[in-house]
């Protein structure tokens, strides 16, 4: 047994849809304007090819949670997403042999603190202040691969109580699940653990305490979140 000179922190975990089994995680990686109705709300090009950024793996929050609002942000946005759970991995993964690595699908919410995002690109300063906070990855169960027909395609869509905000589809990413991963893995080496947000349709916004933001993925399952108010 490791003798650690602190407490061991505990293992990021996602649930599994129907079991008690939990999915560890090791790393958080979100594609970034794979959307191209998002990209233009955004006011960017969109001929630009999507990037990667990352979130720590202790960012996820389970379905159903109360998050409390961030901190130094006056612009929260929730940006509802496709989660892809990788059960193994490795470098330059080939598109037609990438689903082959993958362990299940879930949805998700990139939780953006917008305001420090635009100040940092602006300042072409890194990004993680507005993208890898605290409780920033809201994730839901996680359904296995197998149960799921076609990761690219089935209505997405997020509500805000009650309200649809986001509403599109799979098929509306610029690239695949199995792009998506070819292109990752030319850049980092993949492993199991690892987790995938594949980026987010139109209709991102702001979010308040009291807010109750509710998603949904055709086909792969629902998750929910309630915003609280800001940490002490």
């Amino acid at each position: 047994m490791t003798d650690y000179v602190i407490p061991q922190p505990p293992q990021a975990t996602l649930a599994v849809a129907g079991s008690s089994q939990k999915f560890p995680v090791r790393r958080i990686w979100c594609v970034g304007r794979n959307y191209e109705e998002h990209i233009k709300e955004m006011g960017h090009d969109v001929r630009d090819p999507p990037f990667f950024f990352a979130k720590p793996s202790d960012a996820v929050v389970a379905d159903g949670a109360t998050i409390a609002y961030p901190s130094l942000t006056k612009d929260c946005h929730h940006e509802v997403e496709l989660v892809v759970a990788m059960k193994s991995g490795g470098r330059n993964i080939k598109a037609d042999k990438a689903l082959d690595h993958v362990y299940g699908y879930g949805v998700g919410i990139d939780l953006t603190r917008r305001d420090l995002q635009i100040a940092s690109r602006k300042k072409e300063r890194p990004w993680e202040v507005g993208k890898a906070f605290d409780n920033s990855a809201p994730c839901g169960p996680l359904v296995p691969a197998a149960k799921v027909k076609d990761p690219n395609k089935g209505r997405i869509f997020l509500k805000n109580n009650g309200t649809v905000k986001q509403d599109g589809d799979l098929a509306q990413m610029i690239w695949n699940v199995q792009e998506i991963i070819e292109k990752l893995s030319e850049m980092v080496e993949l492993a199991a653990g690892d987790i995938i947000m594949t980026g987010t349709p139109a209709g991102v916004a702001a979010c308040v305490p009291g807010d109750k933001l509710e998603c949904e993925i055709e086909g792969i399952g629902k998750m929910s979140v309630s915003i609280g108010p800001a940490a002490k």
